[in-house]
């Protein structure tokens, strides 16, 4: 994307093609179905076509992961509306979704298990990546690690996590 001041509109069509993969990715992963999340990605793009003339970022990955992202919980929370659970049940689901003060203190008695079982910094790892958006390149860069370390921390959080969803 051109962020030049004379310049408006960004190469929708060329991110299309570069940042596909990405996206699609994305949505598979939040939403647990290709045929759900190849809709979301191209909703997603569609967003971009329409707005193309107010975009201005010299990040367009990130400015992609948090739109994809973004559409893909609202698709979510849609679902959780219409009370279908398919994917929500997970503890993870369960944790974004708590909607009650019991639901919430739950999820934060669950965070205080898995972040206590890692050192402070997996936890700012996993903000910077999960819920930032940040790459790999970008987290390890911010917390002075290399990218496998970054990676490593990851999933050992995740195997952590799946740990507690079965207890």
């Amino acid at each position: 994307m051109d962020t030049t001041a004379g310049a408006s509109r960004v190469d929708a069509e060329g991110l299309f093609r570069k940042y596909w993969p990405m996206v699609l990715r994305r949505c598979q992963q939040l939403l647990c179905d290709d045929e759900e999340a190849s809709d979301a990605a191209q909703a997603v793009f569609v967003k971009i076509i329409e707005k193309q003339s107010a975009l201005h970022s010299s990040y367009p990955s990130s400015l992609l992961w948090r739109m994809a992202t973004n559409y893909c919980l609202n698709v979510i929370r849609d679902r959780a509306a219409e009370s279908d659970t398919s994917c929500g049940e997970s503890l993870l689901g369960r944790i974004a979704y708590a909607d009650s003060d019991e639901e919430r203190h739950a999820s934060r008695g669950v965070l205080r298990a898995l972040f206590g079982r890692h050192p402070e910094s997996s936890r700012t790892i996993a903000v910077l990546h999960l819920v930032d958006g940040m790459t790999l390149e970008e987290t390890a860069r911010e917390v002075g690690m290399s990218v496998s370390g970054v990676r490593r921390r990851l999933r050992e959080l995740k195997k952590t996590l799946t740990e507690l969803e079965d207890i």
